[in-house]
């Protein structure tokens, strides 16, 4: 038990030491990804290997590891899910993909034992080799400040975190700096939630700060429920206690000695590292009462919310804790002065309290040299969809979209053209080709009917039908509507009936007005941000793909391709032979025809089950 700041520093000391002994590494990912895909049996695999040849091994930070030991780790998610599983050699750098149980033996004998590159498991690219993590182009126009420790330590051991320098930060704040020098750092830094809002933390934290009122507390939103994303996620499951630190600085910072992290179920792995971190945290005397000999309490406990994505905004997240249905209450009173319990609450997301470890640490001068003035630092962002490298990135605020499509994404999959990209989940809207040289930052974004979000970017190629993304998106929205209020519940529930008639060939003249009629009183009336916002799908599509929502109500086609009930099935006379095949094999009986004469489609009965395609012998049948 750590009973004073010496005890904590030389602890940190011991970590780094030991970490600095232990050079030779093997790095196996252990994000959803690589496990899904195998990743536990190679780490396994590999411990198993090492042993069996008598290779010393480590599977922990040891205090006083052997000098020739193999230190094989569970290194969290690198961020490059489309080629995993990933394991990393160090000190070489080397990072191999797609790694198979079977290719453990060769890691060992080629790279552990001869220093060798596996060079058939290495990244490759445009014919070029890319044997080292940092020279793939995926990585190098990143910059990974809150990602930085995801796969590169283990999540589950808090000495890790220390041999990086964690709790640094949190050590200068308890001993070194008041409540207000906190406060006036994270504000001079003009870090801006993570969330989707982008209000400023420090003005936050300084509302909290003056209320008279006690006790307040500290809650930290990992409800991460937007359609692809996972940044949140990806912190809690390999870094948690870069977030706890975060958290616990904001408890000096506004006087509070309780913290929440609302955590949604279904991220059992992220509760389950989360409650580790705690508990560690709490064993070495970081977390629990008199810390350090500071006489600062602080404790933090995890709620698991049941899935509900208006549990993601401040006013249900609080009543759901609190045991009550998550909804949204009327605004003002704000969270700052009756959240929690009715108290005073800072209320921020995962990826926010990720950052302030790093400005308190180094400065807000140093924050606010990376991305631009009024948006400064970095940004996570699950990159999807139609790309040829999915997965999770960190970028300085305001890079371009072509670069964060292009370079590192790769390009769009299959040599499609580029169409457009959703950012901000169900909340954000579409950037298209006009906006490639977007900057991504708050107030950009903004200007063109966007917002960051919590960072999802799902691509979409020429082969995308933006009214069914409207209509998924739309769709999701109604499902989650908490059910409240009349504009959002009854709504979006009108919106999604015309998108559903749209995308069925049954859109009638002055359904787009009327959508966009509905979204301004959407909008303009719903109790909550996710409720003002569940339009901004559907107005962002017709405001950029109007020609394809025409096409599909006045010439009922669907230009993609994409929707089911507007193709067209057809018979083509000059290649169809007569073979009757096509006509026994229709469930509806739509196909009709004479023997050795070309049969026809009646288009009226056809379902569009695609069922005649594949039993032409002659390749007559097409779609349109």
């Amino acid at each position: 038990m750590l009973k004073n700041r010496q005890d904590l520093i030389d602890l940190r000391a011991a970590c780094c030491d030991a970490a600095k002994k232990q050079t030779r590494k093997i790095l196996v990912c252990t994000g959803a990804g690589c496990v899904s895909s195998g990743s536990l049996d190679i780490y396994a695999r590999l411990v198993e290997l090492l042993r069996e040849r008598g290779i010393p091994c480590e599977v922990e930070l040891a205090k006083d590891p052997h000098d020739e030991s193999v230190r094989v780790t569970k290194g969290g998610c690198p961020g490059f899910c489309e080629i995993g599983p990933l394991v990393r050699i160090d000190p070489e750098g080397y990072l191999y993909t797609k790694v198979k149980v079977s290719d453990c033996e060769e890691i060992i004998e080629k790279t552990i034992v001869a220093g060798e590159l596996v060079e058939r498991l290495a990244y490759k690219r445009d014919g070029k080799v890319y044997a080292k993590k940092n020279e793939i182009p995926f990585y190098q126009k990143q910059k990974r400040l809150v990602l930085e420790h995801c796969g590169e330590i283990d999540s589950d051991s808090i000495y890790e975190y220390l041999s990086v320098g964690g709790y640094t930060a949190f050590e200068k704040a308890l001993f070194d700096m008041s409540a207000n020098d906190i406060v006036n750092e994270i504000s001079e830094s003009n870090l801006r939630g993570r969330g989707g809002g982008g209000f400023p933390t420090g003005k936050k934290w300084s509302q909290v700060q003056r209320q008279k009122a006690t006790p307040k507390y500290v809650v930290c939103n990992g409800d991460e429920g937007d359609p692809g994303a996972f940044m949140d996620r990806s912190v809690m499951e390999d870094d948690p206690h870069r977030m706890l630190e975060g958290m616990m600085i904001a408890g000096l910072a506004v006087g509070a000695s309780e913290g929440y992290i609302y955590v949604r179920a279904e991220y059992p792995v992220a509760v389950k590292k989360l409650g580790r971190a705690i508990e560690q945290a709490t064993e070495i005397g970081l977390l629990g009462k008199n810390i350090l000999g500071s006489g600062f309490d602080f404790t933090i406990r995890i709620n698991r919310g049941a899935g509900a994505f208006v549990c993601g905004e401040g006013s249900a997240l609080t009543a759901s804790i609190e045991g009550k249905r998550g909804m949204p209450r009327v605004k003002p009173p704000r969270t700052v002065e009756h959240g929690l319990f009715n108290m005073p609450t800072v209320l921020n997301n995962v990826e926010t309290f990720a950052n302030v470890p790093a400005i308190i640490e180094k400065g807000a001068a140093w924050y606010k040299s990376i991305g631009p003035e009024n948006s400064p630092g970095t940004k996570a962002f699950a990159l999807t969809g139609n790309v040829v490298n999915t997965g999770l990135i960190e970028v300085p605020m305001g890079t371009p979209l072509k670069e964060v499509i292009f370079d590192i994404g790769g390009g769009i999959r299959g040599g499609a053209d580029f169409k457009a990209v959703q950012i901000g989940g169900p909340s954000g809207g579409c950037l298209t080709t006009e906006h490639l040289d977007l900057p991504l930052d708050f107030d950009s974004l903004k200007k063109v009917g966007a917002m960051i979000g919590s960072g999802g970017l799902v691509v979409m190629d020429s082969n995308t039908c933006m009214v069914e993304v409207a209509r998924f998106f739309m769709n999701f929205t109604q499902n989650e509507s908490c059910g409240k209020c009349v504009p959002c519940r009854e709504g979006t529930k009108r919106m999604l009936e015309i998108l559903e008639r749209i995308v069925a060939g049954k859109g009638r003249d002055g359904d787009i007005e009327l959508l966009l009629e509905l979204a301004d009183t959407i909008s303009a009336t719903a109790l909550c941000g996710l409720g003002k916002t569940a339009a901004s799908p559907v107005v962002s599509t017709i405001k950029n793909f109007r020609s394809e929502y025409e096409a599909h109500i006045y010439e009922k086609r669907c230009p993609a391709g994409n929707c089911r009930k507007l193709k067209r099935i057809t018979i083509d006379p000059t290649l169809c032979k007569g073979c009757s095949k096509c006509s026994r094999g229709c469930p509806v009986g739509a196909i009709s025809g004479t023997l050795k004469q070309p049969f026809v489609i009646d288009q009226e009965k056809c379902i569009k089950c695609e069922a005649c395609v594949g039993t032409c012998p002659f390749h007559a049948i097409k779609e349109d």
